[in-house]
């Protein structure tokens, strides 16, 4: 279910020089923060946890999420050249599986290794701060690169809606309507960080049991229609 050629092909549309340089601005923004609160507040357990939630969690793991998962296909249907990968005697499947194992690659080691760094610049890992906030970063790319991955199959617009979703929902309906929390893939990776952190440091408001159901349902669910999508997109265009 992994294809060598079609990886090496989305690394290079993913870690192209404009993309790649756009990827690289979230983290060294996230460590530039990190560095100057340490400067200036010194240890503080809560203002480590506020950043790492508030600027990692809230925003920089979404962003890039809609950066490698819209990217990984979104470009390829947009001009056309994936009737040219379509061609090749690659299973559908293996393609979208292919294309989600590096858009989660990609999103991984762009959010969850600043998010480690930043959480050991602030606090030291104290409260397993760090830890944890890591923890929340690689479950959320997961799913993200699966939600924009499927947005990049089925919509030209892809990263508007993710942008959208990213920054509207996410982060302003979810801060003011608390019924739209338990729809957030920030909630679900919290509620995981939530049991790692010290004890009140890190809050979510939806349970654990819970939260791990949504992030595997909403991720296999979107892996699959992707695939559905990818396999509809091949008929039309030999119709």
């Amino acid at each position: 279910m992994y294809n060598p050629t079609v990886a090496r092909l989305t690394y290079r549309a993913l870690l192209g020089r404009r993309r790649a340089a756009v990827l690289f601005i979230l983290p060294g923004l996230l460590l530039l923060i990190a560095a100057a609160v340490r400067a200036f507040n010194g240890v503080d357990d809560q203002i480590a946890a506020d950043v790492l939630g508030g600027f990692a969690i809230a925003t920089m793991v979404p962003l890039i999420g809609v950066i490698a998962g819209t990217g990984a296909i979104g470009p390829e249907i947009d001009d056309g050249s994936i009737v040219y990968l379509l061609a090749k005697p690659v299973k559908r499947p293996t393609i979208i599986i292919t294309k989600l194992i590096v858009a989660i690659a990609v999103t991984m080691a762009f959010s969850a290794i600043p998010t480690f760094i930043a959480g050991y610049i602030l606090n030291g890992n104290g409260q397993q701060i760090a830890v944890a906030y890591t923890v929340a970063a690689l479950v959320a790319s997961i799913a993200y690169a699966a939600l924009f991955l499927l947005l990049g199959t089925i919509s030209r617009h892809a990263v508007v809606i993710g942008l959208v979703y990213a920054l509207v929902w996410e982060t302003l309906f979810g801060s003011l309507v608390p019924g739209a929390r338990t729809l957030s893939v920030q909630q679900w990776s919290l509620a995981l960080a939530e049991k790692i952190g010290g004890e009140g440091m890190i809050t979510s408001d939806v349970g654990l049991p819970l939260a791990v159901v949504l992030l595997v349902g909403v991720t296999l669910l979107a892996t699959g229609y992707a695939g559905q999508k990818l396999r509809t997109l091949t008929l039309a265009g030999e119709e």
